[in-house]
């Protein structure tokens, strides 16, 4: 990756979550054990949808795609930042720096817009019901998911390349616990100006449009649940539907309160505690979220360990 840089800076230093030595074993401890929930959760999510026929629906299938995201975005940040943590100096190559910020930028987008698309498959189910079959079929979705990825990756082939051109020929220790594209920018000997602009227009469009997106299939869900005449069908629906929205509120917050600021009012260490939401809690949080509250998952998790 870095043949077509002039770049002096081969290798850069992360300076993790804290400096202080006292929390550094406490935080290695707190933030193994997220990550082992977190691929424990969402690779059983995974694998208890290919084993259950019954999982074999749309939504079930969007939510294979979520976990499946949640659990390469968190390998992408959380293993470096662990080693961080015992370590006495964490050091990653300009290489390893470039591909960690090309695949968790593919990763974090691609998860904003899959939670669009699985807003709208609620509301096709909720508000279109009869339709639903024809309007989610596996070609469909395939298609949506397809466009999730794609999103993501073009995304992250944008801005890597624009980072590919900035010149790094001083300072080289990286004030975050991860190469990110803030921390990355104040590092850089040449104008940060094309990335700046690029940063807040895709920052802007893969917030925004998903976030409308979301609000949108929610207006319409919120109004379907309201014509429901039964109490328990209504608190049901409403229950699932903040569940939801909750997830949606922490990822979307943490990302635009982190990318959707000049880079001289962001403050890089409230940016650490913004980052850690995103990049570790929401991948925990989801397989709790939108599947140990699911009554299907409950009953395959029943069946599975029946046939056991």
């Amino acid at each position: 990756m870095a043949e077509g840089n002039q770049s002096i800076v081969t290798e850069f230093i992360l300076s993790g979550l804290t400096d202080k030595p006292e929390l550094q074993l406490s935080l290695f401890l707190l933030f193994l054990g997220i990550y082992l929930f977190t691929v424990l959760g969402n690779l059983g999510m995974i694998i208890l949808i290919l084993l259950s026929s019954h999982l074999h629906t749309p939504m079930y299938f969007f939510l294979s795609s979520l976990s499946f995201i949640d659990l390469c975005y968190s390998t992408v940040i959380t293993p470096k930042m662990l080693v961080n943590f015992v370590a006495k100096k964490n050091v990653i190559s300009y290489q390893e720096c470039m591909t960690q910020l090309y695949f968790f930028i593919a990763f974090i987008i691609s998860e904003g817009h899959m939670l669009s698309a699985m807003a709208y498959d609620r509301y096709v189910a909720i508000c279109n019901p009869l339709l639903y079959n024809v309007t989610m079929s596996y070609q469909i979705c395939s298609w949506m998911v397809g466009g999730v990825y794609s999103m993501g990756f073009i995304g992250a082939t944008i801005h890597t390349l624009c980072m590919l051109k900035v010149v790094f020929c001083k300072a080289n220790k990286i004030n975050h616990y991860f190469c990110d594209l803030f921390p990355l920018m104040e590092l850089a000997c040449s104008s940060t100006f094309v990335n700046e602009i690029v940063l807040i227009c895709l920052s802007a469009f893969n917030i925004f449009i998903p976030s409308l997106a979301i609000l949108g299939s929610y207006i319409f869900i919120i109004a379907s649940i309201l014509r429901i005449k039964s109490t328990e069908g209504r608190f049901k629906a409403f229950s699932t539907c903040s569940s939801h929205f909750s997830a949606v509120a922490v990822f979307f917050g943490s990302a635009a309160f982190m990318y959707l600021q000049p880079s001289s009012v962001n403050s890089m260490d409230q940016g650490k505690v913004s980052s850690v939401f995103y990049t570790t809690v929401v991948p925990m949080l989801n397989p709790m979220i939108y599947s140990l509250r699911n009554r299907d998952v409950k009953l395959a998790l029943n069946k599975l360990f029946q046939k056991k």
